[in-house]
Protein backbone atom coordinates (compact mmCIF):
# COMPACT_ATOMS: atom_id res chain seq x y z
CA UNK A 1 0.00 0.00 0.00
CA UNK A 2 3.17 2.30 0.77
CA UNK A 3 4.70 1.53 -2.76
CA UNK A 4 1.35 2.29 -4.27
CA UNK A 5 0.94 5.69 -2.50
CA UNK A 6 4.32 6.39 -3.55
CA UNK A 7 3.82 5.92 -7.35
CA UNK A 8 0.31 8.19 -7.01
CA UNK A 9 3.01 10.81 -5.67
CA UNK A 10 5.37 10.97 -8.06
CA UNK A 11 2.90 10.37 -10.68
CA UNK A 12 0.68 13.31 -9.47
CA UNK A 13 4.36 15.20 -8.86
CA UNK A 14 5.06 14.81 -12.78
CA UNK A 15 1.53 15.58 -14.28
CA UNK A 16 0.12 18.17 -12.00
CA UNK A 17 1.70 20.75 -14.25
CA UNK A 18 0.02 19.76 -17.61
CA UNK A 19 -2.84 21.59 -18.85
CA UNK A 20 -3.68 19.33 -21.54
CA UNK A 21 -3.94 21.68 -24.74
CA UNK A 22 -2.12 24.49 -23.33
CA UNK A 23 1.77 23.72 -22.76
CA UNK A 24 4.27 25.67 -24.84
CA UNK A 25 3.89 23.67 -28.16
CA UNK A 26 6.96 22.21 -30.37
CA UNK A 27 6.15 23.26 -33.79
CA UNK A 28 7.82 21.54 -36.91
CA UNK A 29 8.31 24.50 -38.07
CA UNK A 30 11.56 26.63 -39.11
CA UNK A 31 9.34 29.61 -38.28
CA UNK A 32 6.09 29.95 -36.02
CA UNK A 33 3.96 33.31 -35.15
CA UNK A 34 0.13 33.31 -33.28
CA UNK A 35 -1.33 36.78 -33.15
CA UNK A 36 -4.26 38.29 -31.60
CA UNK A 37 -5.95 39.32 -34.45
CA UNK A 38 -7.82 42.29 -32.73
CA UNK A 39 -4.15 43.97 -31.19
CA UNK A 40 -1.49 42.09 -32.60
CA UNK A 41 -0.39 40.73 -29.36
CA UNK A 42 2.49 38.16 -30.37
CA UNK A 43 1.19 34.56 -27.95
CA UNK A 44 3.86 32.26 -29.32
CA UNK A 45 6.64 33.00 -31.64
CA UNK A 46 9.90 30.56 -33.20
CA UNK A 47 12.01 32.46 -35.15
CA UNK A 48 9.45 34.99 -36.45
CA UNK A 49 11.45 37.33 -37.62
CA UNK A 50 13.69 34.74 -40.18
CA UNK A 51 13.46 35.99 -43.94
CA UNK A 52 11.88 32.90 -45.54
CA UNK A 53 10.39 31.92 -49.43
CA UNK A 54 6.24 32.14 -49.11
CA UNK A 55 5.35 30.07 -51.44
CA UNK A 56 1.50 30.50 -52.24
CA UNK A 57 0.80 32.04 -49.15
CA UNK A 58 1.98 35.47 -51.03
CA UNK A 59 -1.22 35.42 -52.71
CA UNK A 60 -2.87 36.76 -49.56
CA UNK A 61 -1.20 40.41 -50.32
CA UNK A 62 -2.06 39.62 -54.22
CA UNK A 63 -6.13 39.37 -52.86
CA UNK A 64 -5.61 42.28 -50.83
CA UNK A 65 -4.18 44.52 -53.76
CA UNK A 66 -6.21 43.15 -55.92
CA UNK A 67 -9.82 44.25 -53.58
CA UNK A 68 -8.19 47.47 -52.93
CA UNK A 69 -7.70 48.64 -56.34
CA UNK A 70 -10.31 47.33 -57.92
CA UNK A 71 -13.77 46.34 -58.22
CA UNK A 72 -15.42 43.21 -57.99
CA UNK A 73 -17.40 43.34 -61.00
CA UNK A 74 -14.40 44.09 -62.93
CA UNK A 75 -14.21 41.81 -65.97
CA UNK A 76 -10.42 40.33 -66.40
CA UNK A 77 -9.12 39.47 -69.72
CA UNK A 78 -6.63 36.43 -69.66
CA UNK A 79 -3.21 37.23 -71.00
CA UNK A 80 -1.43 34.42 -73.00
CA UNK A 81 1.00 34.36 -70.02
CA UNK A 82 -1.63 34.17 -67.78
CA UNK A 83 -2.92 31.31 -69.34
CA UNK A 84 0.35 29.65 -69.65
CA UNK A 85 1.97 30.18 -65.91
CA UNK A 86 3.14 27.19 -64.39
CA UNK A 87 1.46 25.44 -61.17
CA UNK A 88 -1.96 25.20 -59.94
CA UNK A 89 -4.64 26.93 -61.57
CA UNK A 90 -8.41 27.48 -62.69
CA UNK A 91 -7.66 26.48 -66.01
CA UNK A 92 -8.10 29.89 -67.73
CA UNK A 93 -7.69 30.03 -71.43
CA UNK A 94 -5.90 33.07 -73.31
CA UNK A 95 -8.42 36.06 -73.67
CA UNK A 96 -11.13 33.83 -71.28
CA UNK A 97 -13.04 36.64 -69.24
CA UNK A 98 -13.63 36.34 -65.46
CA UNK A 99 -14.68 38.89 -63.02
CA UNK A 100 -12.69 40.34 -60.18
CA UNK A 101 -14.97 38.36 -57.67
CA UNK A 102 -14.61 34.99 -59.27
CA UNK A 103 -10.62 35.19 -59.94
CA UNK A 104 -10.38 36.14 -56.07
CA UNK A 105 -12.34 33.28 -55.56
CA UNK A 106 -10.10 31.04 -57.81
CA UNK A 107 -6.97 32.68 -56.25
CA UNK A 108 -7.59 31.97 -52.57
CA UNK A 109 -9.66 28.64 -53.25
CA UNK A 110 -7.20 26.90 -55.89
CA UNK A 111 -4.24 28.88 -55.37
CA UNK A 112 -4.66 29.85 -58.95
CA UNK A 113 -1.33 31.43 -60.61
CA UNK A 114 -2.97 31.90 -63.60
CA UNK A 115 -5.95 33.46 -61.57
CA UNK A 116 -2.93 35.75 -59.87
CA UNK A 117 -1.27 36.96 -62.89
CA UNK A 118 -4.74 38.47 -64.51
CA UNK A 119 -5.65 40.02 -61.23
CA UNK A 120 -2.27 41.64 -61.25
CA UNK A 121 -1.83 42.47 -65.09
CA UNK A 122 -5.48 43.90 -64.67
CA UNK A 123 -4.88 46.20 -62.02
CA UNK A 124 -0.88 47.24 -62.44
CA UNK A 125 -0.85 46.62 -66.01
CA UNK A 126 1.92 43.97 -65.59
CA UNK A 127 3.55 41.92 -62.79
CA UNK A 128 6.22 43.88 -61.86
CA UNK A 129 4.39 46.72 -61.50
CA UNK A 130 2.02 45.13 -59.00
CA UNK A 131 5.01 44.03 -57.05
CA UNK A 132 5.30 47.76 -56.55
CA UNK A 133 1.97 48.04 -55.03
CA UNK A 134 2.49 44.38 -52.74
CA UNK A 135 5.24 45.83 -51.64
CA UNK A 136 3.84 49.49 -50.89
CA UNK A 137 1.11 47.82 -49.23
CA UNK A 138 3.93 45.97 -46.62
CA UNK A 139 5.35 48.94 -45.65
CA UNK A 140 1.87 50.27 -44.76
CA UNK A 141 0.99 47.50 -42.71
CA UNK A 142 4.97 47.85 -40.96
CA UNK A 143 6.03 44.08 -42.96
CA UNK A 144 9.44 45.68 -43.16
CA UNK A 145 11.07 42.92 -43.80
CA UNK A 146 9.57 41.30 -46.81
CA UNK A 147 9.73 41.91 -50.88
CA UNK A 148 7.45 40.62 -53.34
CA UNK A 149 8.54 40.38 -56.56
CA UNK A 150 5.66 38.34 -58.12
CA UNK A 151 1.50 37.60 -57.45
CA UNK A 152 2.30 33.99 -56.90
CA UNK A 153 4.58 33.40 -54.87
CA UNK A 154 6.85 31.24 -57.24
CA UNK A 155 10.30 30.12 -56.17
CA UNK A 156 12.66 33.09 -56.44
CA UNK A 157 15.48 34.49 -54.11
CA UNK A 158 14.09 38.04 -54.08
CA UNK A 159 10.81 37.01 -52.82
CA UNK A 160 10.62 36.30 -48.79
CA UNK A 161 8.86 37.23 -45.83
CA UNK A 162 8.41 36.70 -41.83
CA UNK A 163 6.27 35.03 -40.28
CA UNK A 164 5.40 38.06 -38.17
CA UNK A 165 5.18 40.31 -41.39
CA UNK A 166 2.66 37.81 -42.56
CA UNK A 167 0.64 37.59 -39.71
CA UNK A 168 0.75 41.15 -40.18
CA UNK A 169 -0.33 41.35 -43.45
CA UNK A 170 -3.16 38.73 -42.70
CA UNK A 171 -4.54 40.79 -39.95
CA UNK A 172 -5.02 43.43 -42.10
CA UNK A 173 -6.56 41.86 -45.04
CA UNK A 174 -8.96 40.01 -42.51
CA UNK A 175 -9.85 43.62 -41.64
CA UNK A 176 -11.39 43.72 -44.95
CA UNK A 177 -15.09 41.89 -44.93
CA UNK A 178 -14.58 40.19 -48.43
CA UNK A 179 -11.64 39.00 -48.15
CA UNK A 180 -12.30 37.52 -44.66
CA UNK A 181 -15.27 35.53 -46.17
CA UNK A 182 -13.28 34.22 -49.26
CA UNK A 183 -11.33 32.96 -47.03
CA UNK A 184 -12.98 31.02 -45.05
CA UNK A 185 -15.39 29.24 -48.19
CA UNK A 186 -14.63 25.78 -47.75
CA UNK A 187 -15.73 25.09 -51.76
CA UNK A 188 -17.61 27.41 -54.88
CA UNK A 189 -18.70 27.00 -58.07
CA UNK A 190 -18.07 29.82 -60.49
CA UNK A 191 -18.86 30.54 -64.17
CA UNK A 192 -16.71 28.97 -66.86
CA UNK A 193 -16.25 30.30 -70.59
CA UNK A 194 -17.19 28.56 -73.15
CA UNK A 195 -18.17 25.52 -70.79
CA UNK A 196 -21.59 24.01 -69.85
CA UNK A 197 -20.42 23.45 -66.59
CA UNK A 198 -19.22 25.71 -63.87
CA UNK A 199 -15.95 25.36 -62.22
CA UNK A 200 -15.83 23.73 -59.19
CA UNK A 201 -13.41 25.17 -56.46
CA UNK A 202 -12.23 23.58 -53.39
CA UNK A 203 -10.43 25.46 -50.84
CA UNK A 204 -6.60 23.94 -49.93
CA UNK A 205 -6.90 24.67 -46.45
CA UNK A 206 -7.54 21.68 -44.88
CA UNK A 207 -7.53 23.24 -41.51
CA UNK A 208 -11.20 24.34 -42.47
CA UNK A 209 -12.51 20.90 -41.79
CA UNK A 210 -10.23 19.33 -39.57
CA UNK A 211 -10.60 22.12 -36.93
CA UNK A 212 -13.64 23.60 -35.71
CA UNK A 213 -12.74 27.31 -35.41
CA UNK A 214 -10.54 27.64 -38.29
CA UNK A 215 -11.66 30.31 -40.56
CA UNK A 216 -9.11 30.83 -43.08
CA UNK A 217 -7.02 31.56 -44.79
CA UNK A 218 -4.08 30.04 -48.01
CA UNK A 219 -1.89 27.50 -47.91
CA UNK A 220 1.73 27.78 -49.68
CA UNK A 221 4.30 24.70 -51.22
CA UNK A 222 6.94 23.98 -53.53
CA UNK A 223 9.04 21.60 -54.02
CA UNK A 224 12.30 23.87 -53.71
CA UNK A 225 10.55 25.91 -50.20
CA UNK A 226 8.47 23.41 -48.53
CA UNK A 227 5.39 23.68 -46.84
CA UNK A 228 3.51 27.19 -45.87
CA UNK A 229 0.39 28.12 -43.68
CA UNK A 230 -1.48 30.56 -42.52
CA UNK A 231 -4.67 30.25 -40.59
CA UNK A 232 -7.05 32.26 -38.68
CA UNK A 233 -9.61 30.44 -36.24
CA UNK A 234 -12.53 32.10 -33.91
CA UNK A 235 -13.41 30.75 -30.95
CA UNK A 236 -16.05 32.42 -28.83
CA UNK A 237 -15.50 35.90 -30.74
CA UNK A 238 -11.86 36.38 -30.42
CA UNK A 239 -10.06 35.51 -33.32
CA UNK A 240 -6.25 34.50 -33.69
CA UNK A 241 -3.89 34.19 -36.93
CA UNK A 242 -1.72 31.92 -36.99
CA UNK A 243 1.51 31.46 -39.51
CA UNK A 244 4.25 28.42 -40.19
CA UNK A 245 6.87 28.77 -43.05
CA UNK A 246 8.71 25.40 -44.04
CA UNK A 247 6.43 23.18 -42.01
CA UNK A 248 6.62 19.06 -41.82
CA UNK A 249 3.46 18.89 -40.05
CA UNK A 250 1.87 22.42 -40.51
CA UNK A 251 -2.19 21.38 -39.64
CA UNK A 252 -0.80 19.93 -36.39
CA UNK A 253 1.21 22.50 -35.63
CA UNK A 254 -1.76 25.38 -36.31
CA UNK A 255 -4.08 23.09 -34.16
CA UNK A 256 -1.28 23.01 -31.53
CA UNK A 257 -0.93 26.86 -31.48
CA UNK A 258 -3.94 27.44 -31.37
CA UNK A 259 -5.17 25.51 -28.77
CA UNK A 260 -2.30 26.63 -26.67
CA UNK A 261 -3.29 30.60 -27.33
CA UNK A 262 -6.98 29.60 -26.21
CA UNK A 263 -5.99 27.84 -23.30
CA UNK A 264 -3.56 29.69 -21.95
CA UNK A 265 -5.05 33.71 -22.59
CA UNK A 266 -8.16 35.35 -22.50
CA UNK A 267 -9.06 38.63 -24.28
CA UNK A 268 -9.62 41.29 -21.77
CA UNK A 269 -11.30 44.86 -22.30
CA UNK A 270 -8.54 47.72 -22.71
CA UNK A 271 -11.17 50.15 -24.02
CA UNK A 272 -14.13 51.07 -25.19
CA UNK A 273 -14.94 52.42 -28.73
CA UNK A 274 -15.35 56.82 -28.67
CA UNK A 275 -13.98 56.13 -24.49
CA UNK A 276 -11.80 59.75 -23.71
CA UNK A 277 -8.32 59.48 -23.31
CA UNK A 278 -6.97 62.93 -22.89
CA UNK A 279 -7.65 66.76 -24.27
CA UNK A 280 -5.60 68.17 -26.65
CA UNK A 281 -4.99 72.15 -27.68
CA UNK A 282 -6.04 73.17 -30.96
CA UNK A 283 -4.30 76.25 -32.55
CA UNK A 284 -6.23 78.20 -34.80
CA UNK A 285 -9.44 76.85 -34.66
CA UNK A 286 -12.82 78.41 -33.52
CA UNK A 287 -12.79 76.14 -30.72
CA UNK A 288 -9.30 75.92 -28.49
CA UNK A 289 -9.80 72.29 -27.34
CA UNK A 290 -10.44 69.02 -28.47
CA UNK A 291 -11.17 65.59 -26.97
CA UNK A 292 -9.74 62.46 -28.17
CA UNK A 293 -11.11 59.15 -28.22
CA UNK A 294 -10.44 55.53 -28.91
CA UNK A 295 -11.56 54.69 -32.78
CA UNK A 296 -12.20 51.06 -31.82
CA UNK A 297 -13.00 48.85 -28.85
CA UNK A 298 -9.95 47.54 -28.08
CA UNK A 299 -9.30 43.84 -25.75
CA UNK A 300 -5.83 42.57 -25.72
CA UNK A 301 -5.43 38.66 -24.40
CA UNK A 302 -3.75 37.94 -20.97
CA UNK A 303 -2.79 35.10 -19.12
CA UNK A 304 -4.59 34.34 -15.88
CA UNK A 305 -1.13 36.36 -14.23
CA UNK A 306 -0.73 39.40 -16.60
CA UNK A 307 -1.91 42.31 -14.57
CA UNK A 308 0.77 44.70 -14.05
CA UNK A 309 -0.83 46.66 -17.25
CA UNK A 310 0.00 49.95 -18.27
CA UNK A 311 -1.15 53.12 -20.89
CA UNK A 312 1.26 56.04 -22.37
CA UNK A 313 -0.02 58.27 -24.64
CA UNK A 314 1.39 58.74 -27.97
CA UNK A 315 1.28 61.71 -30.08
CA UNK A 316 1.05 65.34 -30.19
CA UNK A 317 -0.25 67.75 -27.46
CA UNK A 318 -0.77 70.86 -29.54
CA UNK A 319 -2.79 70.15 -33.01
CA UNK A 320 -3.70 72.73 -35.91
CA UNK A 321 -7.31 73.14 -36.67
CA UNK A 322 -8.96 72.05 -38.84
CA UNK A 323 -9.61 68.99 -37.19
CA UNK A 324 -11.72 66.46 -38.91
CA UNK A 325 -13.84 63.47 -36.88
CA UNK A 326 -12.20 61.00 -38.74
CA UNK A 327 -8.58 62.01 -38.56
CA UNK A 328 -6.15 59.46 -36.65
CA UNK A 329 -4.33 61.61 -33.96
CA UNK A 330 -1.91 59.64 -32.25
CA UNK A 331 -2.37 56.45 -30.40
CA UNK A 332 -2.56 54.67 -26.81
CA UNK A 333 0.18 52.27 -26.19
CA UNK A 334 -0.27 49.30 -24.18
CA UNK A 335 2.73 48.05 -22.19
CA UNK A 336 2.92 44.75 -19.99
CA UNK A 337 5.76 44.90 -17.64
CA UNK A 338 7.13 47.62 -19.67
CA UNK A 339 6.95 45.78 -22.91
CA UNK A 340 4.62 47.46 -25.30
CA UNK A 341 1.78 44.55 -26.22
CA UNK A 342 -0.49 46.42 -28.27
CA UNK A 343 -1.53 50.15 -29.63
CA UNK A 344 -5.23 51.59 -30.00
CA UNK A 345 -5.74 54.54 -32.67
CA UNK A 346 -7.63 58.03 -31.15
CA UNK A 347 -9.89 60.36 -33.22
CA UNK A 348 -11.15 63.71 -32.24
CA UNK A 349 -14.47 63.45 -30.65
CA UNK A 350 -15.25 66.49 -32.57
CA UNK A 351 -14.80 68.87 -35.83
CA UNK A 352 -13.21 72.08 -35.11
CA UNK A 353 -13.26 74.47 -37.71
CA UNK A 354 -10.32 76.78 -39.07
CA UNK A 355 -10.34 80.24 -37.85
CA UNK A 356 -10.89 82.10 -40.88
CA UNK A 357 -9.78 86.45 -40.38
CA UNK A 358 -10.92 87.39 -43.48
CA UNK A 359 -14.21 86.32 -43.82
CA UNK A 360 -15.01 86.95 -40.10
CA UNK A 361 -13.81 90.57 -40.40
CA UNK A 362 -16.02 91.06 -43.39
CA UNK A 363 -19.18 89.45 -42.09
CA UNK A 364 -18.68 91.78 -38.88
CA UNK A 365 -18.23 95.00 -40.85
CA UNK A 366 -21.25 93.62 -43.13
CA UNK A 367 -23.42 93.42 -40.05
CA UNK A 368 -22.01 97.11 -38.24
CA UNK A 369 -22.99 98.58 -42.30
CA UNK A 370 -26.53 96.72 -41.76
CA UNK A 371 -26.98 97.73 -38.31
CA UNK A 372 -26.10 101.69 -38.68
CA UNK A 373 -27.12 101.98 -41.80
CA UNK A 374 -30.88 100.33 -41.23
CA UNK A 375 -30.49 98.48 -44.93
CA UNK A 376 -31.76 94.96 -44.40
CA UNK A 377 -30.44 94.38 -48.71
CA UNK A 378 -26.65 95.22 -48.48
CA UNK A 379 -24.72 92.28 -50.12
Amino acid sequence: MKKFNIFVLVFALLFSNISFGSEYPSVSAKSAIVMDDSSGRILFSKNSDAKLAMASTTKIITAIVGLENGKLNDIINTSLKAAHVEGSSIWLEENEKITMENALYGLMLNSGNDAAISIAEHIAGDTDKFAKLMNSLAKKVGAYNSNFVNPNGLDDDRHYTTAYDLGLLTRYGLSIPKFAQIVKTKEKKIPWEGHEWDRSLKNHNKLLWQYEYCDGVKTGFTKKAGRFLVSSATKDGWQLVAVTLNAGDDWNDHKKMFEYAFNTYLPKLIFSKNQYVKTLVVKGGKKNKVMLVTKDKLSIPLSENEDNITYQYNGPEIIEAPVSKYSKIGKMDIYLNGQIIGSGALNPADYIEKVDYFNDLKKMLKNWIIMFSGDNQIS
